[in-house]
């Protein structure tokens, strides 16, 4: 027996480089693993917006009471459309960090929507990336966050939140000019805080709420549908 042939192959390495041959191919039917495998992740992006709808709802549900119970009576101070503002950037961040999760998934599937379905539906449009199964495989072994906090705040705002905070910007100017029977320098004001400085505070606020949604940045999350990529 030669020294080649001495060593022989443990029938359990032999099972174990079998495992995943031949799956997701070609000839493989709507019925194989690769079907189920899109079905589970699109079971899991679906859980995921549920859960942003369901902050979104909220976020409505809270500034609608909170405008509300501001205009109903003239003696409401105006602060408390402030605490509106203070409270829809706390239903923002959770949102954000919802976010990233619900990329994870949805990432996996735009992976598979433009490497296998697309690329079966009309393979000469082009070839799928060649390395998609290695990357598909190193996030299913160690799943991460594809998108920054603050590229996940940047689509909540283009998306939803920039309205609100601007329908609550509108409201506050109301409050503090046509409600007001003084300057709005002192209907603006807070306690000892003059008006002028809250109104610098707010100002400063939305400077960086809009230039963190609309600066140029490169996009990370897969699959995101935004303003240029309509235009196409």
């Amino acid at each position: 027996m030669t020294r080649s042939s001495a060593k022989e192959i443990d029938p359990a390495d032999a099972d174990h480089r079998e495992i995943g041959q031949g799956l997701l191919e070609e000839d493989m039917g709507p019925g194989s693993a690769m079907a189920h495998l899109y079905r589970g992740e699109i079971h899991r992006m679906k859980f995921w917006r549920e859960r942003l709808d369901r902050t979104t709802n909220w976020a409505v549900v809270v500034i609608s009471a909170i405008l509300t119970w501001s205009f109903s009576r003239s003696e409401t101070p105006h602060y408390v459309i402030l605490i509106g503002m203070a409270t829809l950037s706390v239903f923002l961040l959770i949102e954000a960090r919802r976010y990233r999760g619900y990329d994870i998934w949805r990432s996996r599937v735009r992976t598979l929507q433009e490497n296998v379905f697309a690329y079966g539906l009309d393979p000469s449009a082009g070839l799928p990336d060649p390395n998609w199964r290695e990357r598909l495989s190193r996030d299913y072994r160690t799943p991460t966050l594809k998108i920054t906090a603050e590229e996940a705040i940047a689509h909540r705002l283009r998306r939803v939140y920039l309205p609100l905070f601007a329908v609550l910007l509108a409201a506050w100017i109301v409050r503090i000019t046509a409600f007001a029977s003084g300057p709005w320098t002192e209907s603006a004001a807070i306690g000892v805080i003059p008006g002028g400085v809250v109104a610098v505070v707010v100002a400063l606020f939305y400077l960086a709420a809009i230039a963190a949604a609309v600066r140029p940045r490169t996009w990370y999350a897969k699959g995101e549908l935004r303003t240029e990529d309509l235009r196409e």
